[in-house]
């Protein structure tokens, strides 16, 4: 059994460098994240409420002529756009709180081995660690998840005026009268 629990430990202790690495290169992309929602948040509000891709597919929208396959084609292609557009806030804020967790409990466990054995400095080291994975951890699954939740506003807004496009073009009533 004890062979086991030595596995299990060198498997966690490799692990802490990876999880501290991705870490930071997180928080990196969630600053990277920040200037370019700050950039999109001037852009919406200078175009009256629509973000840069909604206005290149109300663009679109605008020149489909009452064809109500090519409006279709159009909504499905903004919605798979805008799920793309918020990709890297969803990854955050889920990635972010499990590293920072798993980088709170791998130096726990020689934390409390250096406890035991009075070796107070590399208690202090290892809990030192622990704290700074999860403040890391929650801040980028913080900027993600506001983010995230502000883009979705956005990309609804968005989505709702050009569904209203797509049923108010010519022919468009005349389409949904004969499916009835």
């Amino acid at each position: 059994m004890e062979f086991i629990t030595d596995i299990l430990y060198w498997i966690t202790t490799g692990l802490l460098v990876p999880v501290i690495v991705t870490l930071m290169l997180l928080f990196l992309r969630a600053l990277m994240l920040v200037g370019g929602f700050f950039g999109q948040y001037v852009a919406v509000k200078k175009s009256g409420g629509h973000t840069p891709l909604g206005l290149a597919y109300i663009d679109k929208m605008g020149k489909t002529n009452g064809d109500m396959a090519e409006a279709r084609r159009l909504l499905a292609q903004f919605e798979m756009a805008a799920d793309k557009e918020l990709a890297s806030s969803k990854m955050l804020s889920k990635l972010g709180p499990m590293l920072g967790l798993m980088g709170t409990l791998i130096p726990m466990g020689p934390a409390l081995a250096g406890l035991s054995s009075g070796d107070i400095e590399s208690m202090a080291r290892n809990m030192q660690v622990a704290f700074a994975t999860t403040v890391t951890g929650l801040v980028a699954a913080a900027i993600g998840y506001v983010t995230q939740q502000t883009k979705q506003r956005w990309y609804m807004k968005d989505l709702m005026e050009l569904e209203f496009m797509s049923e108010s073009t010519p022919g468009a009533n005349n389409d949904n009268n004969k499916s009835r």
